[in-house]
């Protein structure tokens, strides 16, 4: 780990005690999708890595919804976060000053998209959509992009008569709190369907090579033989990793070298914030989440 840490900070080629000038502390903001604490160990790695580069204390917080990271990158009390698209665009529409969007994750194939899944139990008898009418369907947080905004406004365009209201289409449509929810519900028999989000690449067995579903796996929460999936979203574009905009520019310089480095230093430490195979991370701009901003817009009129 030291060896690891010594060649990471080495790469940013800025000296620690220079940035501890200018701030006191960092401060990581996790959205939600795993328990507070699998989210909190999965990112350790990362923590330790941006205490020991930037010389000051690095803080993880793991708020109990995505509304409470938006609120917190919005307020300035975090200042870093790798956020949804939609999360990433309800930011950006409650301040656009408060964040820059920075590095966003790539896949195997080195494509930087990813999709909604909904799924089922694979002894429930539910092929696709069709039989879910009338029954009880779960969706993670307003706030998630494949928990939530793109499902609602896709799943109505696949059959006449689908809406996201209950007792319309579906008996009932729940909020679950995040994607882990969301898998445990479905996989518990709590409720007959939902959706979460997945790259769609790899194995279904393995929870696709990465997403909530791959972390479930990984958790040994699910058997993915046990569910099946009823339907995909077009591809999503993947949430950008974000830096608060006020930060020292030395600061988000040293922060975004250290997460670009990570797949080449530390594989196993990008694996676990990259949640599951990754190629790494690469540069990416506020125009990539114009069209899912839009979408936001047309959501709330």
């Amino acid at each position: 780990m030291k060896k690891i840490l010594a060649a990471l900070v080495a790469t940013t080629a800025l000296a620690a005690p220079a940035v501890a000038e200018d701030i006191t502390e960092f401060r990581i903001g996790l959205l939600g999708g795993e328990n507070a604490q699998d989210r909190m160990n999965s990112y350790e790695c990362l923590r330790a890595y941006t205490e020991e580069a930037l010389g000051v204390p690095t803080k993880i917080f793991a708020p109990a919804d995505y509304a409470g990271v938006i609120q917190g990158l919005v307020g300035g009390t975090l200042d870093f976060s790798w956020l949804g698209a939609s999360s990433y665009a309800a930011t950006y529409l409650q301040d656009p000053e408060a964040v820059e969007p920075v590095l966003v994750k790539v896949n195997v194939d080195g494509s930087i998209g990813y999709h909604s899944i909904g799924f089922a139990r694979k002894d429930a008898a539910i092929a696709s959509l069709d039989d879910m009418q009338g029954k009880v369907f779960g969706f993670g947080d307003p706030n998630s992009t494949s928990g939530y905004l793109i499902p609602s406004i896709e799943i109505p365009q696949y059959k006449d008569g689908i809406t996201m209201e209950s007792g319309a289409y579906f008996g009932e449509v729940k909020f679950t709190g995040g994607h882990e929810q969301t898998i445990v519900a479905v996989n518990n028999g709590d409720i007959d369907g939902g959706v979460t989000w997945a790259d769609g690449q790899g194995n279904w067995e393995d929870g696709y090579n990465s997403g909530a579903l791959r972390k479930a796996v990984d958790a040994g929460l699910v058997d993915m033989n046990d569910l099946v999936q009823i339907w995909k979203s077009k591809p999503i574009p993947e949430g950008p990793i974000v830096l608060r905009k006020t930060l020292p520019a030395n600061v988000k310089e040293i922060m975004t070298e250290l997460v670009d480095n990570m797949y080449e230093n530390d594989p196993e430490c990008a694996y676990n914030i990259a949640a599951g195979e990754t190629k790494g991370f690469q540069p990416v701009t506020h125009e990539t989440y114009v069209s899912i901003i839009e979408a936001r817009k047309l959501k709330s009129q």
